[in-house]
């Protein structure tokens, strides 16, 4: 009975994601709101029957277009033609990996009417493709800022993510395993097939598919991310069962173990090379207003809890959980640092290198992905949040912009960013299907 009466509304939904949401949308707020070290949070809005949609439709760059870099650097594409790129590893060598990759056909099953209308809504906005299951090498030998050679190194994969280089192993995270394939440095194609080391939660809803993925610096621990498999425990607890978490995998004994929990969708995993610590991105929860819960970036203390589903940004509690569990809520461990909510947090960068100017060092660089329920839109861009003695230490800076155009369109959506051997930043735009460039200004 209920799929009947929704149905007039996901057509209309479908029809004009913009006009459909003018009358659910809460007042305009600025999508500056929720960024630092201690967001404001307002009040948490009552749930509606269909979420807030407003969509910035996938169109993809004009030619000869690029997105807008900050003042001082400069921005051009390192390879385009690429076919959903959404993650990217920097080898030893200079080469660089790209994930071509995009949700399990199989994906979200359980996830009923609800779960239909966000697929298509997700298609307009981009994230509809088949994924291509491969990892690609771009190669640019001559230095000149430019890959001359695109390979296709490693394929048949099941919606891959993160990847790892530990000595002569690669590791990829499937949505559903760790895999290890044999790595010679400089080597183009792999044909080996992968011998899975790990299990990782998926199955028939795996709500949030990618499993991001790092290795420790001594190269002796792996560090992957799993997501959760809803919004806020609505398919049921037992369906989260190791997820909404980081394990760490131990190479040599082959034994992993929950790092930390309670954080609904970690990404973008990365060392913080002043402390040492490994921080992360994470989507927070949604359908509780504009300006709630901001997305973050944090140090992942282990064994920590971050109260996923049951409270949010430390011990505020999420009132649709039930039954309630004050128990872990009291040791609910706030972030560091929010980016803004609804901004889809997904790429995580701390630089190192010696191109871009010192202010940089030590730094983050964040791809935000961008919201696909907030009015006005929020993400869209990669941002910088700059660091001191190891923590966030001022308001965040606008890196690359422009990929919405002045119509609301997606001309690209950012996702994965890392820095490359010479020290420029890299950004992996899954909309555009470019993997963007950035440099000083006067640089290559």
């Amino acid at each position: 009975m209920q799929k009947h009466y929704l149905m007039p509304v996901i057509v209309t939904l479908l029809a004009s994601p913009l006009a459909s949401c003018a009358d659910i949308a809460a007042p305009a707020t600025s999508a500056a709101v929720g960024f630092g070290a201690q967001p404001a949070l307002p009040a948490p809005q009552a749930k509606k029957l269909i979420p807030l949609v407003h969509i910035a439709p996938a169109k993809g760059w004009p030619a000869n277009t690029t997105p807008v870099a900050a003042s001082g650097l400069a921005v051009r594409a390192f390879a385009n033609g690429m076919n959903h790129p959404r993650m990217l590893h920097v080898l030893p060598n200079g080469d660089v990996l790209v994930a071509e990759t995009n949700a399990p056909a199989q994906h979200d099953a359980g996830s009923g009417v609800r779960g239909w209308v966000m697929a298509k809504v997700m298609g307009v906005a981009g994230a509809g493709v088949p994924s291509p299951d491969r990892i690609m090498l771009l190669r640019d030998a001559d230095g000149d800022g430019v890959a001359e050679t695109k390979t296709v190194f490693l394929q048949g994969l099941h919606s891959p993510f993160g990847m790892a280089v530990v000595g002569n192993d690669l590791y990829v995270a499937d949505t559903d395993a760790i895999l290890k394939f044999p790595y010679l440095s400089g080597q183009t194609e792999i044909k080996t097939v992968g011998v899975k080391v790990m299990d990782l939660p998926a199955g028939p809803i795996d709500h949030h598919w990618t499993k991001d993925l790092v290795a420790s610096a001594d190269g002796k621990k792996l560090y992957v991310s799993v997501g959760s498999n809803s919004n806020v425990g609505e398919n049921g607890m037992d369906q989260e069962e190791g997820r909404a978490a980081i394990w760490e995998f131990d190479i040599a004994s082959a034994k992993s173990r929950l790092f930390a929990t309670g954080l609904r969708n970690p990404n973008g995993l990365s060392w913080q090379p002043q402390s040492g610590a490994l921080w992360t991105a994470v989507n927070e929860r949604d359908e509780l207003g504009n300006d709630l819960v901001p997305d973050y970036i944090t140090s992942v203390k282990d064994g920590g809890f971050y109260g996923w589903p049951y409270s949010y940004y430390g011990q505020h509690v999420d009132t649709r959980i039930t039954p309630p569990r004050p128990d872990l809520v009291a040791k609910a461990i706030a972030p560091d640092y929010a980016v803004g909510a609804h901004t889809a947090s997904l790429g995580l960068a701390f630089y190192q290198g010696g191109l871009l100017p010192k202010e940089y060092v030590g730094g983050a660089f964040v791809g935000q992905h961008g919201s696909w329920n907030r009015k006005p839109r929020s993400g869209y861009k990669v941002i910088f949040v700059p660091f001191s003695a190891g923590m966030p230490s001022g308001a965040p800076v606008d890196i690359l912009t422009g990929f919405l155009n002045a119509e609301g369109d997606a001309q690209g959506r950012p996702v994965g960013v890392a820095v490359d051997r010479a020290g420029a930043l890299l950004v992996a735009d899954d909309v555009g299907n470019t993997i963007w460039r950035v440099t000083p200004s006067m640089a290559k």
